[in-house]
Parts: C-alpha cells; sequence; structure tokens
C-alpha cells in the first residue's frame, strides 16, 4: 500500500484508510464481533495503517472492537477517534457537547477502549456552537504535552473555525464528507487546507455505497440502515435522478479495467497528495476491491474527462435532512 503525509504534519499513513463504523451500526445488520475483528486485521495486512473510529459508533461498542483488533499491532497503526457528541438515554447521539471537561471524560474513555496510552488523532466530531473552538484547541493541546493526545483534528468545520482553531493548536487533519457526488469542499475548504498544511480524510468517498454501481432506485434498504428514508439522496425519485453519474463512471471504470468504487476512490486521490479517504465497508472482497483504488491511475486526460461529465450534471437531492444539516459548521 502507497503511504502518504497528512498535510505537513508528518503523520504518514496509508494512502486508502478504513472507516469502521459501519462494522457497529448504520448499514443494517453488523458483522459479528469475531468478523468485524478479522477484517480489520485482514486491512492491516493489505498494508492499511490508518483506522477510523469514535465514541458514538455503537456508542462505544466500535472502539472496543478497532482496540481488539488491532491491539497485536498497535504501534504501527494510527488510530483516530472523536469527542464532542453527547450521548443520551438509549445510546443516542443527543447534541454536541465539546465542553474541556468532556473532551478530557471522552478521551480517558476512549483510552481504555482502544486498549492504548495514547490516541493518534482525536477528532471534534462536530462543532460545538456554545464552546469557543479555541477552548477546544486549547485542550486538546494540553492532552498533547500530557502524552494521551498526538494529533489534532477537526470534522464538519467551516473556514472560520478551522482558522481559529489551526492557530491555538495545529490541526493535522479535518475529516469531512467528500465524493464524486459531494464536491463542496472544493469551493473553500480546500484552498484554505493546503495554505495551512491541513491533511484532509474524505469520509463516505464513494457516496454511503452509491457509487459503487450496487444502488438503484429499486433498493430496498435493511432495517436499521439509515440510508433508507433518512437521507434525501437516497429517495428512490433522487436515486433515479442522480443514475447518469453512475453510467459515466461505470463507463470510464471499464475502460481502465476497474470497478466504478475504484474509479470513484482513485479519483478523489488524485486531488491533491495529502488526501486520504477512508471507506468502509463489512465484507472482505469489497475491502481488497477498495484498496485496489490506490493501484488505478488516472491521467489528465481521465480527469478532464471526468470533470467535463460532471460539469453537465446537476446531483439531485440534500445529502442531510435539515436537523442534521443543522450541526454542519460552515
Amino acid at each position: 500500500m502507497k503511504k502518504r503525509q497528512l498535510g505537513r504534519s508528518g503523520l504518514e499513513v496509508s494512502a486508502i484508510g478504513y472507516g469502521c463504523m459501519g462494522l457497529s451500526y448504520g448499514y443494517g445488520d453488523a458483522p459479528s464481533a469475531d468478523a468485524s475483528i478479522a477484517l480489520i486485521r485482514a486491512a492491516y495486512e493489505r498494508g492499511v495503517t490508518l483506522f477510523d473510529t469514535a465514541e458514538v459508533y455503537g456508542p462505544f461498542t466500535n472502539e472496543e472492537l478497532v482496540g481488539e483488533a488491532l491491539a497485536p499491532f498497535r504501534k504501527s497503526v494510527v488510530i483516530a477517534t472523536k469527542f464532542g457528541i453527547q450521548i443520551g438515554a438509549g445510546g443516542r447521539a443527543s447534541g454536541m457537547d465539546s465542553r474541556p471537561e468532556h473532551i478530557r471524560a471522552v478521551c480517558e474513555a476512549s483510552l481504555k477502549r482502544l486498549k492504548t496510552d495514547v490516541i493518534d488523532l482525536f477528532y471534534q466530531h462536530r462543532v460545538d456552537p456554545d464552546v469557543a473552538i479555541e477552548d477546544v484547541a486549547g485542550t486538546v493541546k494540553d492532552l498533547i504535552k500530557e502524552g494521551k493526545v498526538k494529533h489534532f483534528g477537526l470534522s464538519e468545520a467551516g473556514v472560520r473555525t478551522i482558522r481559529r482553531a489551526h492557530a491555538v493548536q495545529p490541526v493535522t487533519a479535518l475529516q469531512s464528507e467528500y465524493s464524486l457526488w459531494w464536491r463542496e469542499p472544493e469551493e473553500a475548504i480546500m484552498p484554505v487546507l493546503e495554505e495551512l498544511g491541513i491533511g484532509f480524510v474524505p469520509f463516505s468517498p464513494l457516496g454511503k455505497g452509491y457509487l459503487t454501481g450496487s444502488i438503484s432506485p429499486d433498493t430496498t434498504f435493511e432495517k436499521g440502515d439509515y440510508r433508507g428514508g433518512v437521507f434525501p439522496r437516497f429517495s428512490p425519485n433522487a436515486l433515479k435522478a442522480n443514475q447518469p453519474l453512475v453510467d459515466g463512471l461505470r463507463a470510464m471504470a471499464a475502460q481502465k479495467n476497474a470497478t466504478p468504487a475504484q474509479l470513484a476512490l482513485a479519483w478523489i486521490l488524485a486531488q491533491k497528495p495529502w488526501i486520504v479517504p477512508i471507506p468502509g465497508t463489512g465484507k472482505l472482497h469489497r475491502l481488497e476491491e477498495n484498496l485496489g483504488a490506490a493501484e488505478v491511475d488516472l491521467s489528465a486526460a481521465d480527469l478532464a474527462a471526468i470533470a467535463a461529465d460532471l460539469a453537465k450534471l446537476a446531483i439531485v437531492g440534500d445529502r442531510y435532512p435539515a436537523a442534521l444539516q443543522a450541526r454542519i459548521d460552515r
């Protein structure tokens, strides 16, 4: 597996990481704990060194899986986890909480679940409008001084927040959604990341599975799969309207002897050398397919052709319902 550095931080990771959330919730029935641990270890054996989790995934169970799976290779991997989501009754996210005392409590609990003495990359999961970002960055800065955290990250943060946080504690990486069907970060976020030397870690780089070509307007999502009935972009009408994107992706992938998923990931990798996508999957063959994207080379002509095709398309459907969109810092 090829390696990349997240910005100018010096943090080197595999060119493609592994988003572990789906091993605990979000996409219907999750794999068993044993199967999940085996899959995480299979990713490591195939060269993946960046593993992404969060306390809210499960909640808590995803960190436990990641900690158990990576314990034998702990010094050879980078574990990213997150703070800042308030977990209420029944384990449901109930809002944001980035008060300094809460950040510290989450850090201590995550260290135990991850079976480690240091968190490699600690993201603020969502910007808390009730806590100054300077206080958040300052708290993580103190945790870094104490040796409990190595690097500071932000998730779904806007330009102003990124600049203010970075002025207090250098931000190693920003995690936000980015893919062929969600390109908003190109407008204002990515120029700032390049200016400040911050890496970019796109989640949902395959459009929550849509860009694999395996989802159609007739797809029925199983119980517990939050794509069914939650995200406007996965309504039958939106899926039908966006089908030309997948059709074009499939056609070019065939020319490159690749799959649509591999082409979608290769496109992300071709944008900037400091971008590291973190696709997730619960299946070994999909894991291997995703990792194969690192070997797909896109020429300038290929990228120009994709850009021309994208310019003709108007993607239909919001990526989040209004309540979730309100949590995005812009």
